[in-house]
């Protein structure tokens, strides 16, 4: 279709069905952030009752859900910041050298990410009541690291593999060394990857259920203490949270796409 022709009807169907499944896709967060302000009185917050804003005030009146949120972000900070760490040094080898094994590497890593949620959970499960490890904040964070660090590897190996060689080459050949050359080339050539597998990590993190369950022991993350209220009524603080969470990461996600384009244009 030329450049300000109509769309034709086939066309416009698909434009209809693409805004169906959007809107489909964004509908329980829609509820969720309306039942934020609901003036419910009672913890089954289902019914509305009227416009109120008296949750945002009393966002942190349930000591366990608030000390639940604080878990949730400790350990997807903890489990990004390791993960970019030991993802990038793997997407790096991966993108940029040929090496015994690295097909096997491929390999464990896609089956990780092909892999059920449940199967991850029960098998770190076995590892840690094998080796007597008490389960807890620290198992959750090695979990999490596990399912993370190959998002972020595989991010980063994309970036490598649009990287131009030359550049690296031609920082060495005017003198610098291998590290200079790592920190003052390669890494800003890889930040976006990295940017964005980190984004990926984080939100992973903070939203898992499986495999925190398996493996949280007495630790109460976010997810896991909204499912256990839901059993009584959840309270409407929980859709506050939610909606405060939501709305973080869409700020995330446009300071970074803003990152790009002002990177691009700066190049």
């Amino acid at each position: 279709m030329s450049r300000g022709a109509a769309p034709s009807g086939r066309q416009r169907l698909l434009q209809i069905y693409t805004w169906v499944i959007i809107g489909w896709l964004s509908l329980p967060i829609l509820v969720m952030i309306v039942f934020g302000f609901n003036d419910t009185t009672s913890r089954f917050n289902f019914v509305w009752q009227g416009f109120t804003l008296r949750w945002y005030r009393e966002l942190f009146d349930i000591p366990q859900l608030t000390d639940s949120l604080v878990t949730s972000v400790v350990v997807a900070l903890l489990a990004t910041a390791v993960s970019v760490v030991l993802g990038t040094l793997i997407g790096y080898a991966m993108g940029r050298y040929s090496f015994r094994g690295r097909g096997v590497l491929a390999l464990v890593m896609f089956a990780n990410i092909a892999a059920p949620e449940i199967a991850m959970g029960t098998g770190l499960l076995s590892l840690f009541l094998t080796l007597g490890i008490p389960r807890g904040f620290w198992t959750i964070v090695i979990a999490h690291v596990m399912f993370c660090l190959v998002f972020v590897a595989v991010t980063v190996q994309a970036r490598m593999a649009g990287n131009d060689p030359s550049l690296e080459e031609a920082s060495r050949d005017l003198g610098a060394g291998a590290l200079t050359t790592f920190r003052l080339v390669t890494l800003p050539l890889l930040m976006p990857g990295i940017v964005a597998g980190a984004l990926l990590a984080f939100a992973l993190s903070v939203d898992d259920f499986v495999v925190t369950e398996f493996n949280a022991g007495r630790t109460l993350t976010f997810p896991l203490w909204v499912y256990g209220s839901s059993r009584v009524g959840t309270p409407p603080q929980v859709n506050v949270m939610g909606t405060l969470i939501f709305a973080f990461g869409v700020l995330l996600v446009l300071a970074n796409t803003w990152w790009l384009r002002r990177s691009r244009r700066a190049g």
